[in-house]
């Protein structure tokens, strides 16, 4: 055996210790990365990360609410508070109440807007009856609640934010409601 081997060992496990070392040492980074960019996460970054963050949550945002219907739906549609002032970060919910002044029933589809629109990115509603169509039968009235939350990262010039929504009728919905049973369907007399 020749002198060296011992010596080519070692430095490679030096080498891998180095490695090692350096791999480990960047987790730290890679992983606050990895929560924030791919899961939305964002980790405690220090004293000046918390202030800033105080600073986002602590202030307030007044919120309007706003509801119409189209000309061809025959509901009454309307917010049951016209504003709320709320803290960027928190869960709220608002009220809308419809009813249904039509004879039959009738399916409605609610499209939401926010304004300004560059708010738009920043108003994440949680629960919303916009995410599925609405059906009302006659006279029916219901309250319908929307959850939201505004983000913290909401730019600091705007100060309010209208959200509104108009209810849509669902003709084929509607007329697949109140079609008339096939004859199959009715009940036969007996002979």
């Amino acid at each position: 055996m020749s002198g060296k081997a011992p010596t080519a060992g070692l430095g490679k496990m030096i080498g891998v210790a180095l490695v090692a070392f350096a791999f480990t040492f960047a987790l730290v980074p890679l992983y606050r990365i990895a929560c924030e960019k791919v899961f939305g996460v964002r980790l405690e970054q220090g004293a000046a990360a918390t202030v800033a963050t105080a600073a986002k949550n602590a202030r307030t945002i007044t919120v309007q609410f706003d509801g119409g219907v189209n000309s061809k739906l025959p509901w009454e549609f309307e917010p049951q508070q016209l504003t709320l002032q709320v803290r960027p970060g928190e869960q709220y919910e608002a009220t809308y109440f419809a009813r249904n002044t039509s004879d039959r029933a009738i399916v409605g589809s609610a499209v939401p807007s926010v304004a300004p629109a560059r708010a738009s990115g920043y108003f994440n509603k949680t629960e919303c009856f916009c995410f599925t169509a609405q059906t009302l039968a006659a006279g029916e009235g219901r309250a319908m609640p929307v959850r939201f939350i505004v983000d913290p990262d909401l730019p600091a010039d705007v100060k309010t934010i209208t959200l509104s929504y108009t209810f849509f009728k669902n003709e084929a919905q509607t007329a697949q409601l109140n079609a008339p049973k096939a004859s199959s369907d009715l009940p036969r007399a007996a002979p």
